[in-house]
C-alpha cells in the first residue's frame, strides 16, 4: 500500500503465523495454546483482531478422532465403497457424518455434511491424525463448528478482555477449479457474509447482487500461511480487518439448495440420496 492510499484511508491486512503449537490432544485448552503461541511469538490481543484456527486442533481438542477398528460398515457402505474404490468403515463414517450423498466417483464421495457444507469425504481426514496405528486413526470435523469458535471466543475474551474474531478453517475443493482454498467451518465475532446490494460502484450505478463472504476471504488468507502439509501452523492473526462485532455464524454462507444449480447439476445414482438413520 502506498502512503497515498493509506492516507486515503484505504485498510490494509497483517497477517502472523503463529508456529511452534504443540501436537493437540483430546481435551486440550485451545484458548490456554493460542495465548501462549501469541506470546510466543511477542504479540498479543487486541481489539478488532481476527485469529484463524485450524479445523484439525479443533476437532483433535473435541475428541473427534475415530479409530477405524471400532466401525462395522453398514450395508449401503459395504455397497458403495467399491464403488468409489475407499475402505467400507471410511464409507461408514462418511455416511453417519452426512445428510445426503450429492455424487460420487472412484476416490472421492461429494456429501452435504450435518453442518449443511457441501465437501468431499464429509471433511474426514487421515493427514497429520497421529496417535495409535496412524493408518486406522481418522479426524472428523467439529460437530458444530460454529459453536466452536463462539466457545473459543469467549474463553479468549475472559483471559485476556479482549473480543477477537474467531475463524474455524478448513481448506475445500470448488466446483470447476483445480486446488483447494481455505474457507470459514465456524465463525464468531465477525460479519462473516456482508451485504453490499443498495450500495453504489464507482459510477453510481446500485449494486444488486455483491455480497462478499469475508470470513470465507480472511480463512483463505490464513490457510496461506497454515499450509497444507508438513507446516505446522494451525493459528493465524490477521489485523487490520475493519468489521463491527456481529453475531452473525458461518451458517450465513451456506447457499439454499433451491438456488444452488451446482447440486441440480448433478445427476448420479446416489445423487440427492437423504441418509438415512
Amino acid at each position: 500500500m502506498t502512503g497515498a492510499e493509506a492516507g486515503m484511508g484505504i485498510p490494509s491486512l497483517s497477517l502472523y503465523p503463529l508456529p511452534g503449537v504443540p501436537e493437540v490432544s483430546p481435551g486440550a485448552d485451545l484458548a490456554g495454546l493460542l495465548i501462549e503461541a501469541l506470546a510466543n511469538a511477542g504479540l498479543s490481543l487486541e481489539e478488532g483482531d481476527v485469529v484463524c484456527v485450524a479445523q484439525k486442533i479443533v476437532s483433535k481438542a473435541e475428541w473427534r478422532v475415530v479409530d477405524l477398528s471400532t466401525v462395522t460398515p453398514s450395508p449401503r457402505a459395504l455397497e458403495l465403497a467399491p464403488r468409489v474404490d475407499k475402505d467400507p468403515r471410511l464409507v461408514e463414517l462418511i455416511l453417519a457424518e452426512s445428510r445426503r450423498v450429492v455424487a460420487f466417483r472412484t476416490g472421492v464421495i461429494v456429501v452435504e455434511h450435518k453442518s449443511g457444507v457441501i465437501l468431499a469425504n464429509a471433511g474426514i481426514d487421515h493427514s497429520n491424525v497421529g496417535g495409535g496405528d496412524a493408518a486406522e486413526q481418522v479426524l472428523l470435523l467439529p460437530e458444530d463448528a460454529n459453536a466452536s469458535a463462539r466457545r473459543l471466543r469467549d474463553a479468549l475474551r475472559d483471559r485476556t478482555g479482549i473480543a477477537a474474531g474467531v475463524i474455524i478453517t478448513d481448506s475445500v475443493g470448488r466446483p470447476w477449479r483445480l486446488g483447494t482454498t481455505g474457507i470459514a467451518l465456524g465463525a464468531a465475532g465477525i460479519p462473516a457474509l456482508r451485504d453490499l446490494r443498495g450500495r453504489t460502484d464507482l459510477h453510481g450505478r446500485p449494486l444488486r447482487v455483491s455480497e462478499s463472504a469475508d470470513a470465507d476471504s480472511l480463512a483463505a488468507a490464513g490457510c496461506l500461511l497454515m499450509g497444507e502439509a508438513d507446516e505446522g501452523v494451525p493459528l493465524v492473526l490477521i489485523r487490520g480487518y475493519p468489521y463491527r462485532d456481529e453475531a452473525q455464524t458461518a451458517a450465513a454462507l451456506l447457499r439454499d439448495e433451491g438456488d444452488d444449480l451446482f447440486r441440480h447439476g448433478i445427476a448420479t445414482e446416489h445423487s440427492g440420496q437423504t441418509i438415512k438413520d
